[in-house]
């Protein structure tokens, strides 16, 4: 096999990570997430405590969500993520 063919079998994959404010935030944004954007897989939720913080409310949340096929606009994930005083963070 040729080095051509093993680049079309490399299968690309996008992720986009939605950084909140708050578990809340997180958990509500997710759901509307889904229902906005149409995502058939339920995006991941994460705690991501911020470096050198011991205080359990200095944690943000992020959003994972796969985006295989590349049908989400980076743009629109940016407004949506600021509805929710969020971010979404560059790869």
């Amino acid at each position: 096999m040729g080095f051509v063919e093993e680049l079309s079998d490399v299968v690309s994959e996008v992720r986009h990570v939605l950084v909140l404010p708050d578990r809340d935030a997180a958990e509500e944004a997710a759901e509307a997430l889904g229902e906005r954007f149409g995502l058939v897989e339920e995006p991941q939720l994460k705690r991501d405590a911020l470096a050198g913080e011991d205080d359990a409310e200095d944690v943000q949340w992020l959003l994972v969500v796969e985006d295989a096929e590349e049908q989400l606009d980076p743009r629109e994930l940016d407004e949506f993520a600021a509805e929710w005083d969020g971010w979404r963070e560059e790869p």
